[in-house]
This record gives structure tokens, sequence and C-alpha cells, in this order.
């Protein structure tokens, strides 16, 4: 199992896409809206906040996107299409190693990217740091679990690696637009940013315990669900050939 986690993480950063735009993108971006001196400036709109302080979840909300929709699914699918799942199920060691390694490989890239994003936004541009520690890491890894078993579905039903790419690509547009990505959340409607919050990764519980008192349990909960149901349906759908 440590081999193949090993051989994982070696192909991973073999990706440079993958680790410039899961790992690194979200600080340079950060860093590039924090060049800009009115998104710096504490706004009414905020409560008093600076845009930077409230964009910081949806980063966050980039980087699990990508891995969960774009990374995770492509890999998966592609590794059926050539018959690598395949061929691994002939040796002893059973192929559902490989997705283990695949979730616990995205999962750690996941995990730097946050945390670069905390430590860059804390020592440059004083953003402060999650009021609410462990709600915050439950908002993370509860996120990142939901995005996951719904890449998983994908990479399940999914024919050929260009069709799970497709669909990957549209939940992965869905999921950014809901989670402020390409408009900041308080120019969307009411309606939209009530369902944003209860989408996978659950921006509004990021964004509570980052800069509030700590996430609703009720957020996390439907993360907990949504990472169950679908990666019930995953395992359940999933083939290897």
């Amino acid at each position: 199992m440590l081999k193949v986690i090993q051989v994982e993480a070696k192909l991973f950063l073999r990706e440079g896409t993958s680790v410039a735009f899961a790992v690194l993108f979200p600080t340079i971006l950060l860093l590039v809206l924090g060049a800009i001196p009115a998104l710096r400036t504490p706004d009414p709109k905020f409560a008093g906040l600076r845009f930077i302080d409230g964009y910081a979840g949806t980063l966050v909300v980039i980087t699990l996107a990508f891995l969960g929709l774009q990374r995770l699914p492509a890999a998966v699918a592609t590794y059926r299409e050539r018959g690598v799942l395949r061929r691994l199920g002939t040796t002893p060691m059973h192929p559902g190693k490989l997705l283990a390694a695949q979730l616990l490989v995205n999962l750690l890239a996941a995990v730097v990217s946050v945390v670069l994003v905390v430590g860059v936004g804390k020592a440059v541009f004083d953003i402060a740091l999650p009021h609410s520690p462990f709600g915050f890491l439950a908002a993370v890894l509860l996120g990142a679990a939901a995005l996951f078993a719904l890449g998983l579905v994908i990479a399940a039903l999914a024919p050929t690696a260009k069709a799970a790419a497709g669909w990957a690509t549209l939940a992965f547009m869905l999921i950014m637009f809901f989670g402020g990505a390409y408009l900041p959340r308080f120019l969307l409607p009411d309606v939209l940013n009530t369902i944003g919050q209860y989408l996978p990764p659950g921006v509004a519980a990021l964004q509570d315990s980052w800069i509030g008192t700590a996430p609703s349990l009720l957020h996390l909960a439907i993360m907990t669900l949504i990472a169950l149901l679908a990666g019930t349906v995953a395992a359940k759908t999933f083939r290897w050939e």
C-alpha cells in the first residue's frame, strides 16, 4: 500500500498542470487579488471586513473542486480505459487500494494548498487565521470527502476518460459558480446563495469557521450525508474494466 501511494504521488507531481492549479493557483490568485488596494480596504458589504478576508473560503472551494471533480475522475477513468485496473485485478493487490491511494494523494494535495492559502494570507495580508480551527478542519475534510465521492461517482459511471472529463467539467463549473469563484457571493441572489451553502464542499461552513465562530452543524451533517450517499453509489456502480 505504501508503494502504491508513493507511485501515485510521483505521478501526481509529474502532472505540472495539476500541481500548479490545485496546489499553487489559489495562493497565486490570493496574491493577485490582494495586490488591488480596493480589495484590501474594509467594506460595509462584508460587515467591515475586506474582500480578501471573505474570499478566502472560496479559494478553498477552488482547490477541492479541481482535485475532486477534475483530476480524480479523469485519473481513475483513464486507468480503466487503458486497462490498468483490469491488470491490477489479476495481481495480489486489490484495485481498491489504487482508489484509496488516489484519494489520499489528492487529499494531501488539498491540505498543502489550504495551508499555503492560510499561511500566505496571514503573512502577506494579515488575514486572520480561522477563528474556529477544529471547525475549519472539519469543514475542509468533510467538504473534500463529499466532492471526492461525487468525483468517484463520475469515474464509476463514465464509459471513457473523455466522457468523465466532460461530466466532471460541468459539475466543476456549477460548484465554482455556487461557491463564489466566478462572482462574489454577495452579488448572487439570495436563493443561489442558499443553494451554494448546501452544495459540496460547503462554502458557508468554510467561511463561517474562518471569519465567524463555528460552522453550522447542519452544513457539516449535509456534507457527511452527501459523502456517504455518493460513496455508496460509487462503490455499487464502479466497474474495474
